[in-house]
């Protein structure tokens, strides 16, 4: 069986000694992780492959953090725009998250008008989550009005961090927040829920490509911000596996918190164990036999 394919890619630099980003390198690292993901020199011509010029592609960002740890609005609008030069047209893409509050808090600014790229959250006047409930195993949830109604396609975009409950919570836990009842799927290290809340048909349809924000990793007493425990990483990890891409973020904090004098996440009884639920659903790769890890800095 074919290995699932991982691209890492680090720019040095490319956050600045003022915390800014260096849009630049930021673009240069998208196109050489499309490049390798995607085996192809022309990375914008082969995103047509994963997308059409008739797609409505939702970028489904991560801004529980608050504005030292979540996605960056030059992250996301900078991979918008990318997709925008493969021929998305900017009024095709979406980039959301739960809350308008939340978003504005990490520095976005809201965009409704619906003949440009929009940002905008589930609470958005209009929109909201729908009223019947998506039945899946043990998963029973309404979801936004944003993932069911609004886009065709789906990148999961999410920053890296720790997470007290489910070990991580990067590219799969990061559709927690497309749902009204996250709350409910926290138990058991949030196993099996993250794997099952995946294998919903609103999410697993549309779901196209796994990308973690790694410019700052927090690797412990995560999700929220701690200084002490929030490591400047500089990559970007590509991967349309899903399961693999969680997997190796998952090495990654091991990595970090192993540096740092920390036992590891199994030694506090939290690893993630939705990852091996997820390879039991046939749902991607969750071992180092099995995936392929290229890593490239520029």
């Amino acid at each position: 069986m074919a290995s699932s394919q991982v691209v890492i890619v680090r720019g040095k630099g490319v956050l600045t000694q003022d915390e800014n980003i260096d849009q630049k390198k930021l673009l240069r690292m998208y196109s050489r992780g499309f490049q390798l993901i995607l085996d192809s020199l022309n990375p914008k011509e082969s995103l047509r492959r994963l997308f059409k010029a008739d797609d409505r592609v939702g970028i489904k960002i991560n801004t529980i953090g608050g504005k030292r740890i979540s996605t960056r609005p030059e992250v996301s609008q900078s991979l918008a725009n990318f997709l925008v030069d493969s021929g998305i047209p900017d009024r095709g893409i979406v980039i959301w998250d739960r809350t308008n509050r939340e978003l504005r808090e990490a520095g976005y600014r809201l965009n409704m008008n619906r003949s440009a790229l929009k940002v905008l959250g589930t609470d958005t006047n209009g929109i909201g989550y729908n009223f019947d409930l998506v039945s899946h195993l043990n998963i029973g949830s309404r979801f936004s009005r944003i993932q069911t109604d609004t886009i065709t396609t789906s990148i999961s975009l999410a920053i890296l961090k720790d997470h007290g409950m489910a070990g991580i919570t990067a590219g799969m836990k990061n559709y927690f927040g497309a749902i009204h009842n996250p709350n409910k799927y926290h138990d058991s290290n949030c196993d099996p829920f993250v794997a099952e809340l995946f294998e919903t048909s609103p999410i697993k349809e549309k779901h196209r490509l796994s990308i973690l924000d790694c410019l700052v990793v927090q690797y412990h007493r995560g999700p929220a911000y701690h200084t002490r425990w929030a490591k400047k990483y500089e990559a970007l990890v590509f991967s349309l596996d899903p399961v693999a891409a969680d997997f190796v973020g998952w090495q990654v904090i091991e990595q970090l918190r192993a540096q740092d004098g920390l036992p590891s996440l199994k030694e506090e009884n939290r690893e993630p164990k939705y990852l091996q639920t997820a390879v039991k659903m046939g749902l991607g790769k969750a071992s180092s036999g099995e995936i392929k890890i290229i890593e490239e800095e520029i």
